[in-house]
């Protein structure tokens, strides 16, 4: 089962159309709290209904008997389920970093219409449609330190024993340390096994590409994101045929840095144009 945290629009004052749910799909060693902490009240007090979700082995949810929590499909399959069971109206999909990857798949599967529809779907700082090892050979290349910094961060996982680590990945400078440990803590304790095979991720990639209009959909990205760079963002935007939006002054963990409120307000008026 996944864990779902869920926050309803405040009763509007007069009636308005009803917007569509947002659905939240985290990253690597995240969970459903990285949106609940400023995003979920932000959207919901926007007349939103919110629902973040923890993938398998992330947060809350129950842990598989697998080495890894998933694969794409799985992943994809299980965030399917939870829109057929719960929610009426055609959601908008929001994922972040890998999160972003599933999000790609789910909607590379709306042409054999084997997932409900979506009313829109945007990529934050999300992993590109190739998957992570072309901003893996672009930092070696061209930002050795970085690349080492970034390779132990995540895949030897020290960013959960280096406050400085951590901030550097995820957030930036300004952020305050201590609220940078709690996050750091709670990142810890959110993934109980990886999200992925990432060998046998990479070698299911790209993601099928979609033709135009399937879905409407925002690219967005940080311009001082640690981990995923200019290219990788240009990349995802291009596969999509649609304008990137770089937020200026932030980073990879948009939702959680300090200026939290620059990607929302972004997004926001996105969702406006939207919906009806």
């Amino acid at each position: 089962d996944l864990e779902v945290v869920a926050q309803q629009p405040p009763p509007a004052p007069a009636p308005r159309d009803a917007r569509p749910p947002l659905v939240f799909v985290h990253g690597s060693f995240h969970a459903a709290w990285c949106w609940a902490e400023h995003w979920l009240p932000f959207f919901s007090r926007a007349g939103f209904p919110c629902y973040a979700l923890s993938l398998r082995a992330q947060g809350e949810s129950s842990i598989p008997s697998e080495k890894v929590a998933g694969t794409l499909e799985t992943h994809t399959g299980d965030i399917a389920d939870f829109i057929r069971k719960e929610i009426s109206l055609p959601p908008v999909l929001i994922g972040h970093s890998f999160g972003g990857l599933i999000v790609q798949q789910y909607i590379s599967c709306l042409q054999e219409l084997l997932h409900p529809s979506l009313a829109g779907a945007v990529l934050i700082c999300s992993v590109p449609p190739s998957g992570n090892s072309g901003l893996v050979w672009r930092y070696l290349l061209t930002k050795p330190v970085a690349a080492v910094k970034v390779t132990l961060s995540l895949a030897a996982k020290q960013y959960a024993n280096s406050l400085s680590l951590c901030k550097e990945t995820f957030f930036s400078p300004e952020m305050d340390d201590e609220l940078v440990q709690r996050y750091q803590g709670l990142m810890k304790d959110s993934s109980k096994l990886p999200l992925f095979d990432l060998r046998k991720l990479n070698a299911s990639l790209p993601v099928t590409s979609v033709p135009d209009k399937t879905v409407d959909i925002l690219v967005v990205g940080a311009s001082n994101d640690f981990i995923v760079d200019a290219e990788g963002l240009a990349e995802t935007a291009k596969f999509y045929n649609v304008q990137p939006v770089s937020v200026e002054g932030i980073a990879h963990d948009m939702m959680l840095d300090f200026s939290w409120d620059k990607g929302a307000g972004i997004i926001l008026s996105w969702l406006e144009k939207l919906t009806p």
